[in-house]
């Protein structure tokens, strides 16, 4: 017993040995990294801090009036904007890496939605980055539909997934959940329908979607 103890305390002390002898080594270089890892992050925070935080602040400023033309469903000037006032496209243009460019983004890709400009709608929504999953469910889901209009099925049934999955909830999911399994069984993918039916009955059993889910089962399965 006394043996393997000595063994392990050796074999220890070896380690330790050759690990000081690689930092040794490897002293300058560590040093190198060490100080590049440091000038990254103090980059970062100095970008954060002084450029992108006042970005942000502008933008949120800026944009109101788009919004606000949106609402309205003034959807060109929101777009574009006024001569006094950016619109969506140009608050992409000035404020990159700001949340308000990046909503901007689902902004744009509703417009484009509405106008049936789909590929220009794709463009600006496979480009936002979705952090607020309310937000990214809906996206996901536009995505969807502007892939459906252009009969691209599976991308589109893809995307509805996405969306149903992104922030599980009783509200949104099984309506996603429904889309995917009708697009489903309407383009001839019956049992994959019968899944997403099936998965709003027993997840959602009190959505507006689940209330006639059996007719949408039967007729799948028939």
């Amino acid at each position: 017993m006394a043996d393997k103890k000595e063994e392990q305390i050796i074999d220890i002390t070896q380690t330790y040995s050759r690990f000081e002898h690689w930092l040794n080594k490897n002293k300058m270089w560590l040093s190198y990294l060490v100080g590049g890892i440091t000038i990254v992050i103090l980059g970062y925070v100095g970008f954060t801090k002084f450029y992108l935080g006042p970005k942000e602040t502008d933008a949120q400023n800026e944009m109101w009036k788009a919004q606000d033309y949106f609402a309205s469903d003034s959807l060109n000037l929101a777009l574009n904007g006024d001569k006094t006032h950016p619109g969506f496209l140009k608050i992409i243009d000035d404020y990159k890496w700001t949340k308000a460019a990046n909503l901007a983004q689902v902004y744009c890709g509703m417009i484009y939605m509405k106008q049936g400009k789909f590929d220009e709608a794709i463009e600006h929504l496979e480009k936002f980055n979705g952090k607020d999953v309310l937000v990214s469910g809906e996206a996901f889901c536009l995505l969807g539909d502007a892939y459906s209009e252009k009969g691209e099925n599976d991308k589109a049934i893809e995307n509805y997934k996405k969306a149903a999955y992104n922030h599980e909830n009783e509200l949104t999911s099984a309506m996603y959940l429904k889309k995917a399994g009708m697009l489903s069984e309407k383009t001839g993918k019956n049992a994959d329908a019968v899944k997403f039916y099936q998965e709003i009955k027993e997840k959602y059993p009190t959505s507006a979607e689940a209330r006639d889910i059996d007719k949408f089962i039967a007729r799948a399965q028939g």
